[in-house]
């Protein structure tokens, strides 16, 4: 045989002297198939070096055992902390996913769903770009019968699930806490309030003050990015102000680390003078020389929650007639950036 030319079924049934059909069912291990016959063949395509058609199998079944991932970037740990999560939870499945970026913009957004719309795919989880407006490409998926799950950012749409954290209890928790270590002029770097994610951290920052009697100062609030250069400019600005913050509530921990940054540029002293807390718990932050308290957005059990809501659109075969809406329930870890506490603790036992 010419060593150019692909093994066939039919070039193992000849070899075992045995129907092309029985080598089909073996090798798709029909239980109708004995285990040694299975075996044999099994041995037999492997070292006639036979590799199944995979798009045959996805035609025959109906599901090519892939999915795809939207993220805006894959170089953000929460991100990839996602896929990790839907990855374990659906490789024992015989999943397969496929990552795609849309690098916070719409238009890579929809040239990503459609592609993998177009390879036939059996599931899509995406987390939608800051300049998503509508979901007119989501729709598409949709007529398509092909299941699609938000994950962290979302824009409603009937027939969608969702598994997102509870982003207004995680702003709140944030800024109640830096009220519990004594502070009372709180600053927030906030996302743009476009994305709901960053809306609802805002709400739940101006719902912790009210709650607590505190006035809420519009100049305290400043519009920030995922940079560490943006949380430098934004204590710049807040430092320009009459009234100076005490503390400083971030919407991302990257904005936090530049807003500590400049702060030690100012001798300002962290958290004596000015607490700081950010938003995801990225991994840098407990390593910092002076370590960051951050909300954990628990990204793997998202990816493994969103990975279950696929599997059991799948299992009982209802595509997107189901909708499910998960609701994560955030964690504050506190550290030294923020806890004031935590330094007399320390102080006191030094005195001991």
């Amino acid at each position: 045989m010419n060593r150019k030319e692909k093994v066939t079924i039919y070039d193992i049934s000849k070899k075992l002297d045995i129907s092309a059909a029985t080598v089909s069912r073996a090798l798709n291990q029909n239980p109708k198939i004995s285990k040694k016959t299975r075996e044999l063949v099994a041995k037999t395509a492997k070292e006639m070096n036979y590799k199944q058609n995979r798009l045959a199998q996805a035609l025959k079944s109906g599901r090519t055992n892939n999915v795809g991932v939207i993220v805006p970037y894959i170089n953000r740990s929460f991100f990839s902390s996602v896929i990790r999560g839907i990855e374990e939870e659906l490789n024992p499945h015989g999943y397969h996913v496929i990552i795609c970026q849309s690098h916070e913009e719409v238009k890579n957004e929809i040239k990503q769903l459609n592609a993998l719309l177009n390879t036939q795919i059996d599931g899509i989880f995406m987390s939608v770009s800051k300049t998503t407006q509508n979901t007119d490409h989501v729709k598409k998926a949709l007529a398509e019968n092909t299941p699609l799950i938000f994950f962290d950012r979302k824009i409603e749409t009937p027939g969608v699930s969702s598994v997102v954290l509870d982003d207004f209890k995680a702003g709140f928790m944030a800024t109640e806490h830096l009220i519990q270590e004594g502070c009372k002029k709180i600053a927030h770097l906030s996302g743009d309030i476009n994305l709901e994610i960053y809306k609802n951290r805002y709400e739940g920052y101006i719902a912790a003050l009210e709650k607590y009697g505190l006035n809420h100062n519009p100049e305290h609030v400043i519009l920030t990015n995922s940079k560490i250069e943006s949380g430098q400019q934004a204590v710049v600005r807040l430092w320009e102000c009459e009234e100076k913050p005490d503390a400083i509530f971030s919407a991302g921990d990257y904005a936090a680390l530049g807003a500590i940054q400049e702060l030690k540029r100012r001798n300002i002293k962290i958290p004596e003078e000015v607490c700081v807390v950010g938003f995801s718990n990225e991994p840098f932050t407990k390593y910092m020389e002076l370590p960051i308290t951050s909300m954990d957005q628990t990204p793997q059990l998202m990816g493994k929650i969103a990975a279950q809501v696929f599997l059991e659109q799948v299992k009982e075969n209802l595509a997107v007639s189901i909708e499910k809406k998960v609701v994560l329930s955030p964690e504050l870890f506190v550290r030294e950036s923020s806890g004031r506490s935590i330094l007399k603790t320390a102080a006191n036992k030094a005195l001991l």
